[in-house]
């Protein structure tokens, strides 16, 4: 970024900051004055799916758009913070700024790692050693951010396991632990197709806890193959949605130029225009 760019970008920055500032003081919103650090972790959850979601799109004005309603939670945060007394985002920035510095040597520092694999390990070494100096016991698994999406949770748990060795070396057992999981779920619901059997009130709540168990096993077990693969799990299924929503909409628009509802069509007819919206991919 050159010095009128870098200029620029402050002077945004700092406007935004006053606009926080009004927002949160005496004549402000009265939804905004009366947010905390807890209140806003939905929205700070939500708008980083949302700048996920722009990117599928290949979507880049929604994708600046998005960037700024993420910045607006760190920036709103912030202000939380310096009004507490706690920090302002100028802590935020430097405290990041450090940690940039301190994790990456072998760009400001005369450390030699060559490769993107080993700059990662790199990482986590220093991590680590920045989390022995508290001098208490930290599980590794403790490295994980409890505060994401299960699925991520999942495949955070799954890496840090597999970075000290513990982990399956070929796909094989991979793939052999999802169909056994599947098979424990099979096994629950029974080994008929009778449709009345997956009505969610035919299971008594004990065989519903055990179900739930196997199902939570079996993701964890998709995961694992997603992370065996190097693929992100919660980057799938995001796309996944988003195909899904496409096509249903299609289906939608379909049933709405047609002057008729979703009541006037049977499956079989819904599934045709499910091929529909795939075709046109």
């Amino acid at each position: 970024m050159d010095k009128e760019n870098k200029e620029a970008t402050l002077a945004e920055l700092d406007k935004l900051i006053q606009v926080m500032s009004v927002l949160r003081g005496p004549n402000g919103c009265p939804w905004d004055k009366k947010q905390d650090y807890y209140s806003l972790k939905e929205n700070i959850i939500e708008e980083a799916y949302e700048v996920v979601e722009a990117l599928e799109k290949n979507d880049i004005e929604a994708f600046k758009e998005e960037l700024g309603d993420l910045l607006l939670q760190v920036v709103f945060e912030s202000q939380i913070a310096y009004e507490k007394g706690d920090f302002d985002l100028g802590d935020v920035a430097s405290v990041l700024r450090e940690k940039l510095i301190r994790r990456h040597p072998h760009v400001f520092a005369e450390a030699n790692i060559v490769g993107s694999e080993a700059v990662l390990r790199n990482w986590e070494k220093i991590k680590a050693e920045e989390r022995a100096k508290t001098n208490q016991f930290e599980s590794i698994l403790d490295k994980f951010n409890q505060g994401q999406s299960a699925l991520n949770q999942a495949y955070d748990i799954q890496k840090i396991a597999a970075d000290v060795g513990f982990d399956w070396k070929q796909l094989s057992p991979v793939l052999d632990k999802i169909e056994e999981e599947l098979a424990e779920c099979k096994e629950i619901l029974g080994a008929n197709t009778d449709n009345s059997l997956f009505n969610k009130d035919t299971l008594d709540s004990g065989a519903k806890e055990k179900l739930e168990t196997e199902i939570g096993d079996l993701l964890f077990a998709v995961v694992n193959l997603a992370r065996f693969k190097k693929i992100n799990p919660e980057l799938a299924l995001l796309k996944t949605i988003l195909k899904f929503k496409n096509r249903f909409q299609f289906i939608e628009k379909k049933i709405i130029n047609k002057k008729s509802t979703f009541e006037d069509y049977d499956l079989v007819e819904l599934d045709q225009f499910w091929e529909q919206a795939k075709a046109k991919e």
